[in-house]
């Protein structure tokens, strides 16, 4: 289940993309590209089983792109209105990048 992922964080959402990261807190075990592999594995599946319409099975199941990757971020808050942590840098627009040029139901990976 997704809520077992305790040491992946969502951090932000922007537009219908979702961005989860590890290590980010707190120094953590060295297997943190292994439990975001994981964690990405297990949002897929949680995607294809979650119809689109429960009154229409036809309509088939939600289908997500994953983008992965790993590296350096940079994270502060922004805002006095409404504050929100934000990380930046190359890392974060890798992940994007390949997020947008995985396919439905796959998860593109870097190879750092």
């Amino acid at each position: 289940p997704l809520h077992t992922h305790t040491l992946t964080r969502a951090v932000e959402t922007i537009g219908d993309a979702y961005m989860a990261v590890a290590n980010l807190h707190k120094k953590q075990e060295d297997d943190h590209a292994q439990r975001t592999a994981c964690f990405a594995r297990a949002l897929v599946d949680a995607a294809n089983h979650t119809p689109v319409d429960l009154e229409d099975a036809s309509k088939g199941t939600v289908q997500i792109r994953v983008g992965f990757h790993s590296g350096p971020v940079v994270a502060t808050v922004v805002g006095k209105m409404n504050p929100r942590y934000c990380l930046f840098g190359d890392t974060v627009n890798t992940a994007s990048r390949m997020e947008s040029n995985s396919q439905a139901g796959r998860i593109l990976c870097s190879s750092a």
